[in-house]
């Protein structure tokens, strides 16, 4: 009796790329859905789907194989995977940057808008004294950066970051070509 290389090897093989390619989709879409991408959704989810129903008919057709099963489940888990790193990768959108200190902010505050990055500064009052609030929107691209000169310049600071699905006006700095905040980023390095 041989063994059915495609039943066990191959069928599983193609069903766990199929669920990688369809979850990937889905978590992508799920994604811009929250940040308010209109346009791209509605492709995405048909392809989703149209590839989700390819591999489900192979599962029905072989359902005493548990290979299937395992290449369903497994292709499932790294489609999650898959997606989130890719729209990590891809950095679209905005965030906005609080961050709360005790520590003098002045120099950072200058270093932030003489490179064209909006601020915001609030005084308050937290559990220790007098603080400042920094608010920043910034462009997921920009975020490591301006952390890295947040931590720098205020490095006992409390930050927080949130996702901002849309905004009206605004400082931001570009990130098409050699961005302020990438200059930023090199000058204060220097420091």
């Amino acid at each position: 009796m041989s063994f059915d290389y495609f039943s066990w090897i191959i069928l599983p093989v193609l069903i766990f790329i199929s669920r990688l390619g369809d979850v990937t989709m889905a978590t992508l879409r799920h994604i811009f859905i929250s940040k308010g991408f209109k346009k791209i959704v509605p492709v995405l989810g048909f392809f989703e789907v149209l590839i989700w129903l390819v591999a489900m008919r192979q599962v029905f057709s072989h359902l005493n194989n548990a290979a299937c099963f395992i290449a369903w489940a497994a292709g499932f888990s790294a489609g999650t995977y898959l997606g989130m790193f890719i729209e990590e990768r891809l950095a679209i959108g905005t965030q906005i940057i609080r961050v709360i200190t005790n520590e003098t902010i002045l120099e950072l505050a200058e270093i932030l808008k003489n490179n064209g990055q909006g601020i915001t500064i609030v005084d308050g009052h937290g559990a220790k004294g007098p603080v400042k609030l920094i608010f920043m929107i910034v462009k997921r691209a920009n975020k490591k950066q301006v952390l890295d000169i947040v931590h720098q310049y205020t490095p006992n600071a409390f930050y927080s970051i949130e996702e901002v699905k849309s905004f009206k006006h605004g400082v931001f700095t570009d990130t098409g070509k050699s961005t302020p905040i990438g200059r930023l980023f090199s000058v204060s390095s220097q420091k």
